[in-house]
């Protein structure tokens, strides 16, 4: 059975843990306190097999703190990472700002390909949803762009994650593939 571990990673009062919780059927928190370091929750997902090889998938979901002060932890919380997810506020310009910083530490600088990335806009409740407006430049451009809003649809975000981990699945099934092939020839 594969296992694959993800990163909710971006700035404080972003929305990771609301939108973690959600994804992951987890329990519900109704007020704000901010991740300390880590949270993981492990789930599967009957949606998400191996290569259509009907072999289920197991996933830990690493919701990690946004607060700077965790920074030194980083390079543990990376480590065998399979894909990142950057969450950001919409609505906050200075979380526009700060994407780019969590692409090259967690991203980049781990060699993780662009496929194996995804961006959530999160809208907050009663914030609007004003899709359109948001541009970015390189080279988060190139990474999958997903709006959340829980209160208005929240199944699409539910959807487009699920393909993410169909994504990230058929990756790691690929990658042990070639590995198997390489051992054998």
């Amino acid at each position: 059975m594969l296992k694959a571990k993800i990163l909710f990673v971006g700035p404080c009062e972003s929305g990771k843990t609301v939108l973690a919780n959600f994804l992951t059927e987890s329990s519900d928190i109704t007020e704000y306190s901010p991740t300390q370091g880590v949270r993981i929750l492990e789930f599967e997902n009957p949606h998400v097999t191996s290569n259509n090889k009907g072999t289920g998938c197991e996933f830990e979901l690493w919701d990690c703190g946004g607060n700077a002060k965790f920074e030194s932890c980083w390079p543990a919380l990376m480590k065998d990472a399979h894909g990142v997810v950057i969450v950001f506020n919409a609505d906050i310009p200075s979380h526009r700002k700060e994407m780019e910083m969590w692409y090259s530490c967690f991203v980049q600088q781990q060699s993780l390909q662009d496929t194996q990335c995804m961006l959530i806009a999160h809208h907050k409740p009663g914030s609007g949803d004003d899709k359109g407006s948001l541009s970015l430049s390189p080279p988060l451009n190139k990474l999958k762009l997903v709006h959340s809003n829980l209160e208005d649809d929240p199944e699409e975000i539910r959807m487009e994650f699920i393909k993410y981990l169909k994504s990230i699945i058929n990756s790691m099934s690929e990658s042990r593939d070639r590995e198997e092939m390489s051992i054998m020839t």
